[in-house]
């Protein structure tokens, strides 16, 4: 599943939200040395309930705007189920 996400560095608090478009992420980390991509990619998967190693960034290192793809992970090991996300991909969605 991939999903756009929006970065706001440097926040007073982290925070995540749904946007139209795809979520939109606040970090306290300042963009220096990878440190708010890191950030990143573990409030989108404390988000969706996944483990971060099943999050990734696909595209987008250096900018506000980024491609994150989240395997199908699952929390009990090979023999467990999926673990679904909160709210499904706004990137796969389809608008009439």
């Amino acid at each position: 599943m991939l999903i756009s996400v929006r970065v706001h560095t440097r926040a007073s608090r982290a925070k995540v939200a749904w946007k139209d478009e795809g979520l939109e992420v606040w970090v306290t980390a300042p963009p220096v040395a990878g440190a708010a991509n890191q950030a990143v990619l573990q409030a989108v998967a404390g988000e969706l309930g996944v483990p971060i190693s099943a999050v990734r960034l696909r595209s987008g290192a250096r900018g506000r705007t980024k491609l994150v793809e989240v395997a199908r992970a699952t929390r009990r090991g090979a023999g467990g189920g999926s673990v679904a996300p909160r709210r499904p991909s706004i990137i796969s969605r389809r608008r009439p």
